[in-house]
This record gives structure tokens, sequence and C-alpha cells, in this order.
């Protein structure tokens, strides 16, 4: 199974062809820009009344939820398109080929490695992984990178040590259980994967545009595409947030397999960047260490955005399959660190 084999062209013309007769002239149609700026200037002009909307506790709860994912979530994700680009763009593919062992099964770890040397979130490993198969690498590879990247990167690590202090168990269990998952998920990949499930959204056509305009066209339509996926799941998270009564949590975290299962889901629900989410593990003081930890390996991997945002890159039969067997994945492998770790 390689990256060749995932169509995502349009197709052309056998050789030889007579060229196409110019069709009719397209009227220019209303695109996401233009509604996103008729959004904002609605939004100026309707404070007042909109401010009084969000008056009531909920309502608060529910936009300081909504805002603070996008503001952890967005410089993030600007950083996966713009290094995306790059990648797409000056990145040739040879250099793929070399940089990574030929077998891909050797090429999974390889890859799941490369994210201890790329401080990004799992917003931006989203478009990052998108391009890494446009590429031509593996898919095995690509997915691997994109569940390893958030999780291991010195910036979470630091993070994480900071949010435990005198723990530094925690902070090696995360790492190690991190990369376990990525690897695995992507040997399992390799062994039953398919192509098929891959549906990577069409790019345009930037063959003759010199560099500097393909690599503008390509980051407004990865940060157009992904940033929408992730207004979505940002308004989901918020919305979970508010209708989970807090006296819920304390009394699963009374029982020790479903006080994982419960931070497991609240990982998933609350969709916290990586770069934050050992502060919200610390803060959960009710629940023991292991179940934590099991917090803080979902969460980078799976989580509500991550999903809107795989559904948008990959498409749905993708998402339907690699969303809940990253999940299992991430529940049992961090469980077990947990038991020899902490």
């Amino acid at each position: 199974m390689s990256a060749e084999e995932i169509d995502w062209t349009s197709p052309q013309p056998p050789p030889g062809a007579p060229p196409e007769p110019p069709g009719p002239r397209r009227e220019r149609r209303i695109g996401s820009l233009e509604v996103l700026a008729a959004l904002l200037i609605l939004l100026v002009v309707f404070r007042g009344p909109l401010a009084g909307l969000v008056s009531g506790a909920r309502l608060q709860t529910w936009t300081t939820v909504f805002v603070s994912v996008l503001v952890q979530a967005v410089p993030f994700l600007v950083f996966g398109v713009v290094l995306s680009a790059i990648i797409a763009v000056y990145v040739p593919r040879s250099f793929w080929a070399r940089a990574l062992p030929k077998k891909p099964v050797l090429a999974v770890p390889a890859a799941s490695m490369a994210g201890v040397v790329l401080p990004g979130c799992e917003c931006g490993s989203v478009p990052i992984a998108g391009s890494l198969i446009r590429r031509g690498v593996a898919p095995a590879a690509a997915f691997a990178f994109l569940l390893a990247a958030p999780a291991i990167n010195p910036i979470v690590l630091t993070a994480t040590a900071v949010a435990f202090p005198g723990r530094p168990e925690m902070v090696v269990a995360r790492g190690v259980a991190s990369l376990i998952v990525a690897v695995l998920i992507g040997w399992l990949w390799l062994r039953l994967g398919k192509t098929e499930w891959i549906k990577l959204p069409h790019q345009p056509d930037l063959e003759g545009a010199s560099k500097a305009k393909a690599f503008w066209s390509a980051c407004l339509h990865d940060i157009m595409h992904a940033g929408g996926f992730l207004v979505v799941g940002a308004a989901a998270a918020a919305t979970i947030n508010v209708i989970v009564p807090e006296e819920w949590l304390q009394r699963l975290a009374e029982n020790p397999v479903l006080s994982i299962i419960a931070l497991a889901v609240l990982a998933v629900l609350l969709s916290i960047c990586s770069e934050a989410d050992a502060f919200v593990a610390a803060s959960l003081s009710q629940f023991s260490l292991t179940s934590r930890l099991v917090f803080l390996v979902v969460g980078p991997m799976i989580d509500l955005k991550l999903i809107a945002m795989q559904t948008g890159m990959f498409g749905r039969r993708f998402v339907l399959r690699f969303a809940p067997v990253t999940f299992l994945t991430c529940v049992l492998v961090a469980t077990g660190i947990g038991v020899v770790f902490l």
C-alpha cells in the first residue's frame, strides 16, 4: 500500500485528445472568505444585542470555552498549515524517499520519532499529515506522525513536567505511552488499512505557477478548509462543557475502572490543546494518576475537533474506522503504562 494509490486529482484527458472547448464563463460565487467577512461585520454592528444574549452564566461559560479552544488551537493550526504548504511546494518527493526507511514497517516508528523535533499540536498535525501523503509518504507513516507529533514534542513534555512537579514518571509515562500508540496504529494501518478509505480534499491545480503563488494558494486553501472544521469541533466541545454536571465527575472518580473511562471520554469531549491539557489533568486531583495519564494520551490523538478536522482532511469513511480504534488503543496502552510507571 502506498500514497500513490490514493486518487485526489481530477481525471486527465488521454494523450493526443483534442482540447476541450472552453465552457461558459462562470459567474463569481460567494465563497467562505466572503461569508466570514460578512459575519464579522454583522458581529460588529450587532455587538450590543449579542452581548445581552450571552449575559447568562451558562452562555458565558459556553462562550469562554469556545473562544479558549480556538485561541489555543489557531496559532498551531496556522503553524501546521504553513509547514504543510512548505512540504507541498518546496520539499521534493525524493527527500522523503531518502529521509524515511523504504520499508513501511520501519518508516512508521521513524515518522513517530519525528514528532519529537516538531513543536506543534494536534490541529497543526492534521494538514501536515495530509501533505505528507500527497508527497508520497506511506499513509501508515503519516498517521503515526499525526498521532505522535502533538503528544511527544518538547513543548508538551515540558508543560507536563511543570504541571506535575516532582513527578518525572508522569512525563516518561506520557511520552512512552503516546509513542507506543502511534507506532501500533501505524502498523495496524499497514495490516488492515485500505487506500479507498482515504479521500483527500481536492487542491487547486498549481502546475506552472511560481513557488510563491503555489505556497500562498496552498496556505489559503488549507486554512479555510481546516479552520471551518476546527470551529465546528470547538462549538461541540463548548456545548459538552456546559451540559455535563461537575458532580458526575466526583462520583466517577471513586471507581478505578469508571474513572479511567470517564477521563478518556472527557478528553474527547473537552478538546483541549495538547500544550495545555496537562494543567487541566493536574487540576483533576480527585482522579488517580493512571486515569489522568489516560486523559493526557487520549486528548492529543482523538477529540471532537480532531474528528471534525480529520473528516475534512481524510474523509468520513476513514474517521469512522480510525477514531474508535485509536481511542481504544490509547485507553488500553495508557492504562497498562500507568500500572507499570505510576
